[in-house]
């Protein structure tokens, strides 16, 4: 499959040089680009190129799950529970709707007193919203928001996942080309005109249940252009308060989720800073490498300035919890093992205990426009897909963690 994607995308052309306008040979290359990747998009989920999703063995189920897989097969035998896909080899597969059903009837058959299920917020608790964030690009940002996002609904939480980043990769990664499919983005909640609209009118279901996505496009640019005007404007006070315009959206579907995930576009603008204002947490990726702790460096100076700028506006950041994530990491890699002792060094409580480890499966997987929860384990070499998924579990299972605690849980 990889190989057949790289030869479509090489079929873009690559002629002489003419004497074309820069921009419109820039523009005549994105459209190119573009319809490429649509006949990919609807030779990969015909018909109607929509993304589906594979089955679950029963091991994967178990573990989501937290029980064994003992336990699935005697529920199954016993006639408990929805009916999986049995092969021939007596081998069972759920799909992620079935394994979600299951969810609710161990949570409703099994002692509450010793575990609960299904982990929605109960009366009380606060809905979680995770910005994930970085300055600078490649540092896994958005790898890390999807593969999160995935997980916790995989593990019986209710996700909106919101795309904040222009270029829309979170959106693609997730069966949406916003140039064709012509989707609306949080801009359409953010907007300081009269044709603002609501964040439920924008939402989308996913291929994942219990997983629904705000996603992006080009249009999300404009809310940068558009915040400094509105904040000139005396005859208002809206454009000064935009720190509040991602809290205030996000009441009106407060009570249809636990957590919100947001990816967070890769610089210190309008964008980001709402972001952080409306989070109860944030996770800053970083790749351990030089400049990227030098990158990272100056980001957490820029941020930290605007953000004191900006206090005496009322724009306070509260978060719970915030953590460094080390991603695409080689542990065996002298000089990156280094950097990440030298984090640990200094942000002791404040890096996760887990590493997102640099694996193939996760870059190959990228090239389909799927995460590692989507792809089937039989495409990749059993060690490579076990050791990423094992890393990515971890990492994920860590944050969650995080998040119950928020919610006053063990």
């Amino acid at each position: 499959m990889k190989s057949v994607i790289l030869e479509k995308l090489a079929e873009v052309s690559t002629g002489h040089p003419t004497e074309t306008d820069f921009d419109e040979e820039i523009l005549q290359q994105g459209e190119l680009i573009s319809d490429k990747l649509n006949m990919l998009r609807l030779e990969q989920y015909p018909p109607n190129a929509e993304k589906g999703l594979r089955l679950f063995s029963s091991v994967e189920v178990a573990e989501f799950l937290g029980v064994t897989q003992n336990h699935i097969k005697k529920l199954h035998l016993e006639g408990k529970g929805p009916d999986p896909q049995v092969s021939s080899s007596g081998r069972r597969s759920y799909t992620a709707a079935q394994m979600l059903e299951l969810r609710h009837f161990l949570d409703k058959h099994g002692r509450s007193d010793i575990k609960r299920y299904v982990p929605h917020r109960r009366p009380g608790d606060e809905l979680q919203v995770v910005s994930v964030v970085n300055f600078k690009g490649g540092s896994g940002k958005t790898t890390t928001t999807a593969h999160l996002a995935q997980y916790l609904a995989l593990t019986g939480h209710r996700v909106l996942a919101i795309d904040l980043d222009p270029q829309a990769s979170l959106t693609a990664l997730h069966g949406v080309q916003p140039e064709l499919d012509k989707n609306p983005s949080l801009f359409e909640a953010l907007r300081y005109d009269d044709q603002r609209k609501s964040i439920k009118t924008i939402i989308r279901p996913t291929n994942f249940p219990g997983l629904d996505i705000v996603p992006a496009n080009l249009e999300l640019q404009e809310y940068e252009y558009e915040t400094p005007l509105a904040a000139s404007n005396k005859g208002s006070s809206e454009g000064r308060m935009f720190f509040t315009r991602i809290t205030q959206a996000l009441k009106e579907v407060d009570d249809q989720y636990d957590v919100v995930v947001i990816d967070c576009p890769p610089q210190l603008g309008y964008l980001t800073l709402t972001a952080l204002t409306a989070s109860t947490s944030v996770l800053i990726t970083v790749h351990p490498q030089m400049l990227d702790i030098m990158s990272m460096s100056q980001f957490l100076l820029m941020l930290g300035g605007i953000l004191q700028s900006i206090k005496s506006a009322g724009a306070r950041v509260r978060l719970n919890w915030f953590r460094y994530l080390v991603t695409r990491y080689e542990p065996t890699d002298g000089p990156q093992a280094q950097m990440v002792g030298f984090m640990q060094a200094m942000f002791n409580r404040r890096m996760l205990r887990n590493q997102m480890l640099k694996s193939t499966a996760i870059s190959d997987a990228g090239i389909t426009k799927q995460t590692l929860y989507e792809v089937e384990r039989s495409q990749f070499t059993r060690s490579t897909y076990d050791r990423a998924v094992e890393s990515l579990n971890a990492v994920n299972g860590e944050i969650a963690e995080l998040i119950h605690k928020s919610w006053g849980r063990k």
